[in-house]
Order: structure tokens, then sequence, then C-alpha cells
């Protein structure tokens, strides 16, 4: 280990974390209506008003974390509580207990209701990280509220009161999604950490969700962990959606069970993490480019989306937490070599010094789509801030 590279880098990481939450909070709160506009252009001028329910969870999560972990600032306490209150007063469908939009206008007015519950587990994890710095009980009720109804309609407990049809008709070809138990696992690590009282029936929890991803998503036998499986894993290999791989996913999921692992003590679950991680690399890493591919097909077939060879910010986020996490775990050097090579692709492609944060959207030669943004519907603030925040206190550690 080379202590003097990892310091450079460790500095780097600190300048450019101040910088991402500057260029965020200077561009994306809304002082009118309260909330976050994400949909910003490299400079941070927003070019939509619509509002994504998921950003305004998770930069109210971002910002409360931040207070939690480094001190409180009013400033990241100001943005924390707005997004909270935009969420409570505007995002929740009245006609429908608990459930919440998808996104809505600038001030509150509802656009867009979908059928999967990803708003609610973020608006979950942000009353939970709130709770924790406010000490107000009212948050962690609201959190627990929506952390029970996810975990009901994860199991099939209750039916969706929503209602939407099935999103596939044909019985045989209803499946299993990633998504789903991997959100609910971290869901129940901020959960665990913020509400400790309750802490043991978040890490069952969390243990039942990485053994539904083990059992029926990772397939040893084609070293893939897949999107979407039938209801008992079955592999669809003669239809695009049953081999489709999602890298990114697949090692952000692999450092949620690595997190498990460290705190149950398992290393079985260490070492499917491990594997996932490996699966996702040989699958993904991009050996023209470099950086990690979208989709890829789990048998090398050409893959459905248009977007599959595409550079995508928060893969690459994932795989700078996995591999330097593996490389903490282990004491192994390939992890840390993989750290570093992703390291150096990220700054060369996707960061930008001379506004601030990370481009988004690249093309498969590490070039901006045109014209190139900061924030979209799906980025915020988030999986960049959560990567500044856990790189830097795992090298604080490594360095001592």
């Amino acid at each position: 280990m080379d202590k003097k590279l990892l310091e450079r880098i460790h500095a780097e990481i600190r300048a450019e974390m101040a910088q991402s939450f500057d260029f965020w909070l200077k561009n994306g709160i809304d002082p009118d209506n309260g909330g976050i506009y994400t949909c910003l252009d490299r400079e941070g001028k927003v070019y939509s008003t619509d509002k994504s329910v998921w950003m305004q969870g998770r930069t109210a999560w971002l910002f409360s974390h931040l207070c939690n972990v480094y001190g409180e600032k009013p400033a990241w306490r100001n943005a924390a509580r707005s997004c909270l209150q935009f969420l409570d007063e505007h995002c929740f469908n009245k006609s429908v207990p608990g459930r919440m939009y998808f996104t809505v206008t600038r001030d509150g007015q509802p656009l867009r209701q979908r059928r999967y519950f990803f708003s609610e587990c973020f608006y979950a994890i942000a009353c939970a990280e709130y709770y924790a710095l406010a000490g107000d009980e009212k948050y962690l009720n609201a959190g627990l509220a929506a952390y029970e109804l996810v975990w009901e309609l994860l199991n099939g407990l209750i039916a969706d009161p929503i209602n939407h049809p099935p999103k596939v008709e044909l019985p045989e070809r209803r499946g299993r999604s990633i998504g789903a138990p991997m959100i609910y696992m971290n869901m129940s690590s901020v959960f665990s950490r913020c509400d400790p009282s309750r802490e043991a029936v978040y890490t069952a929890r969390a243990l039942e969700c990485a053994e539904i991803i083990l059992n029926y998503h990772m397939k040893d036998e084609i070293r893939a962990t897949l999107e979407v499986v039938g209801m008992e894993g079955e592999f669809w290999k003669d239809v695009s959606a049953g081999r489709l791989v999602n890298p990114g996913h697949d090692v952000e999921c692999a450092w949620f069970i690595m997190e498990l692992a460290r705190k149950t003590g398992d290393g079985r679950l260490r070492n499917k993490a491990l594997d996932m991680m490996e699966y996702a690399w040989e699958a993904g890493y991009d050996n023209e480019y470099g950086g990690l591919l979208y989709f890829v097909d789990a048998l090398g077939k050409p893959p459905e989306a248009y977007e599959h060879d595409m550079k995508l910010w928060w893969p690459h986020n994932e795989m700078l937490i996995s591999s330097l996490m593996a490389f903490g775990d282990t004491g192994n050097e390939i992890y840390l070599n993989r750290f570093l090579e992703i390291y150096d692709y990220t700054r060369q492609v996707f960061y930008d010094p001379e506004y601030g944060d990370w481009f988004g959207y690249l093309r498969r030669d590490g070039k901006p789509t045109m014209p190139a943004v900061k924030g979209s519907t799906y980025k915020g603030p988030f999986h960049l801030g959560r990567m500044y925040i856990m790189l830097d206190k795992m090298l604080e550690d490594m360095l001592i």
C-alpha cells in the first residue's frame, strides 16, 4: 500500500466533497417552494422545474447524514429539513394511504404515480437519519410507518393500495427484481444505526433480503447476478430481460452485503459479496475505454437497452466504495488496484473541476452527452455524496 498516494487521494476527495455539496446547496435548493431541483446543467442552471420525489428523500438523508458524521452546519440541516417538509406537504397521495408520488411540479402538484415503492424507501431513510440528528420522535414514527409499509408490500402481506394493473399479465413471467430487496437491506442498515433499540429486527430483515439476492439472483454457474429472475429464481435465458446484468447494482449490492457481514461476523456473506463483485467486474469492465458499462447480457448476447454501453456516474461511485471496502476487509491489493484504476478513470472523465460535482451521463468513450448535465430526475447529490463520505472515512481509518 502506497501511503503517500492514498494521502493525496484522501485530500482530493475531501476537497471535491466540499465542492460537490456547495454546488447542490447553491444551485439546487428551492428557496420559494422548498425541496430541491435536481435537473441541473453543467453550470448548475435549472433546466426543468419538475421535482423528483426520490431526490427529495435522498437529499434529506444525505444532508442529515452529513450533520451526523461531521457535525451540524445550518446549511446542511436546513437543506434536509426543507426536503423533508416538501415531502410531507406535497409528495404523499392522500387518496392512497402511505403511498407517494414519483414526480411533482415545482410547488408540489402531483405529476406521476408509479407502482413501485422506492419513493417510500427514500422517505423512510430520510426520516430515520433526521431523527438521529434532531431527536424528534415524529420523524422516527413517520420513517417506521414507511419502513413497515414497504416490508408488507415487498412480501405480499397486503394488497398494493395503488391497485395498478400487473406490469406483466402472463403469470409465469411474473418474477423477482433485485432492486427491492437490495434497497430494503440498505434501509435496514440506516435504521439499525439511527434507531438501535430495534436493531435485532432490522438486522434480521437485512439478512432475509441478502439471502433472497444470494439464493435467487446470484448464479455462480454463469458467474452473474441477474436483475430479474422467476419467482423461484428461474433463469429466463431465452429472453433479454432474464439475462440482464447491471454491474453497478451488483457492486452496490456487494458492499451492502459486506457491510452486513462485518456487522454479523458472517464470513460466508463476505465471500459471496466478493464473488458478486468479481462477476460484475468481469462482465462490466470496459477493456477498450475503461470504466463500467451500464448493462450487459449474462450470456454475451446483445443487450436490449439502447443505453447499455454508456458510462453513468453512480455505478462508478459504487465500484469505488465496494473495492476500497473489500481491500479494507481482506488486505488483498487486487481490490486496492481496482479502486485506484476506477479512481483515476473517474477523475479524468466524470469530475468537473471548473464547476464542481460529476457529469451524470457519458458516452462509452468517456465524453459527456451533449449538452452535459450534472443532475436529472434520477441524479442528485446522493450517490456521489454518500461515496465521498464513505471513502473519506475508510481512508481515514487506513491512514491512521
